[in-house]
């Protein structure tokens, strides 16, 4: 007996439903952690006031005098980072790495009193965004996000063709909800799925730049300076990127793959290997740091990265929350000479769309109310993952996994799979990934249908 054809519609449900079987768990984890970290401005100040917030004084300290008596708090520690307040009422704060603990100090800049510590690694914002970026388990977790990102993608692009309206608007453009059961979470979800579909898509694709596989090669073909900017100083082959962490985000995304100098001073003397030329000239003092930032007009907010070598130098850096603010500075430790100053200008067309992009996936770029819309998108996502579980649980057949029967409608077969061919260039992992969801279906779907009998959710 002939098989019965199917379109494209019915693959699209097999896509959805592979897609959602993965993605479902890691949007969960992804909304949720997003939505600590989305609050961190209001959570940190509740949290830890009493080491953010000091009283207004008179004089603030000089930098070096706060470095002092943080290195003689932490005698065994070193020093690797300090932020000056961000206003008059509020803390300095020094980073200092000691043993295998990396530690914020937060300090009184107008009386030098230490009010407090914390893990960099182990509070609530900083494990809200290891979660989020890597699942804390470094470089697996990263692939795994990104591949639950591409994922996501698919999930997107398939369900926008299915829930596409063919003659009606109820349970299309709203909700049902006189209905019951399985037809009104069919409609949350659907509805939900469409209402969300534009702003899920930059939320993925935004967040996708940060990730370490398809973010770096993104970086790497359209984040590009002129490479004049770097003719006239000595570059180590270390990249900025170095200095961003799961935790901790120093540099801007379009900073990430550019050169890190050397301060010029040692470096010459060692590239000429000049052993008579003496010691390097003395290390500048933190304070001509800042005073640097402030005569540039480098936006509050910003962080001083500390040299750990002696070629290593000074970064000012400020990740703004308007990305027409960014400033990246790097100075010579010995000099005092402004080696590098990027901003915003800077940026080519793609590099600003992507800042201003990452910036609208933290809700950072309009404030508050940037704050409340991506809270809805998260919680449309949280909606969306819970009613697509429900919806495959009521469907599926007792006793079966209620994968939607895949049947070959020959030229719809091959318009799906030249869009699956396209998002599997597009996103490498979600390829690569494919040709195991194919095996495993192949091999051990079509073993377990075969014994029990094909059954569809469509």
């Amino acid at each position: 007996m002939k098989q019965p054809k199917v379109n494209f519609y019915n693959l699209a449900w097999r896509w959805h439903f592979y897609a959602g079987l993965f993605v479902a768990p890691f949007m969960v984890m992804l909304a949720l952690t997003g939505v600590i970290y989305l609050f961190k401005p209001q959570l940190d100040p509740l949290m830890y006031g009493s080491w953010l917030n000091v009283p207004t004084g008179h004089h603030s300290l000089p930098a070096d005098e706060l470095l002092k008596r943080v290195k003689n708090a932490y005698p065994q520690g070193l020093v690797t980072q300090y932020l000056p307040p961000v206003n008059a009422e509020r803390s300095a704060q020094f980073v200092v790495t000691q043993a295998d603990l990396e530690l914020n100090i937060f300090i009184d800049p107008y009386h030098g009193d230490i009010l407090g510590e914390q893990d960099a690694k182990m509070n609530l914002q900083a494990v809200a965004r290891a979660i989020h970026g890597e699942l804390m388990i470094g470089t697996l977790g990263d692939r795994l996000v990104e591949l639950a990102a591409g994922w996501g993608i698919v999930l997107v692009v398939s369900g926008v063709f299915l829930w596409w309206p063919r003659g009606q608007a109820a349970g299309i453009l709203w909700p049902r909800m006189s209905s019951r059961g399985r037809v009104l979470w069919r409609d949350l979800h659907a509805v939900t799925g469409f209402w969300g579909a534009t702003f899920l898509l930059v939320m993925l694709l935004s967040g996708m730049t940060w990730t370490g596989f398809w973010g770096k090669q993104y970086a790497g073909v359209w984040n590009v300076f002129p490479g004049a900017m770097w003719n006239d100083m000595p570059k180590s082959d270390v990249e900025a990127r170095s200095l961003n962490t799961a935790t901790r985000q120093t540099v801007p995304w379009a900073m990430e793959n550019t050169p890190m100098p050397m301060s010029g001073d040692h470096a010459e003397h060692m590239n000429h290997g000049d052993k008579a030329a003496g010691p390097a000239a003395p290390i500048i003092s933190l304070q001509d740091v800042q005073n640097i930032a402030e005569q540039r007009k480098v936006e509050p907010g910003y962080s001083i990265t500390l040299p750990t070598t002696d070629t290593g130098v000074f970064t000012v850096a400020v990740f703004a929350d308007d990305p027409r603010n960014d400033a990246t500075l790097h100075v010579d430790q010995y000099t005092g000479k402004v080696l590098a100053d990027v901003r915003w200008e800077h940026y080519g067309n793609v590099a600003r769309a992507t800042e201003v992009g990452v910036m609208l996936h933290e809700g950072k770029m309009f404030g508050v109310i940037n704050q409340i819309i991506v809270l809805l998108i998260c919680l449309m996502i949280l909606l969306s993952a819970v009613s697509g579980v429900v919806i495959w649980w009521k469907r599926r057949p007792q006793g079966k996994f209620g994968v939607p029967p895949l049947r070959h409608d020959l030229p719809k077969w091959k318009t799906a799979m030249v869009i699956m061919f396209a998002l599997a260039v597009a996103f490498p992992l979600v390829g690569a990934s494919l040709v195991v969801v194919w095996v495993v279906d192949r091999v051990l779907f079509s073993r377990f249908n075969r014994q029990t009998g094909s059954a569809s959710i469509s």
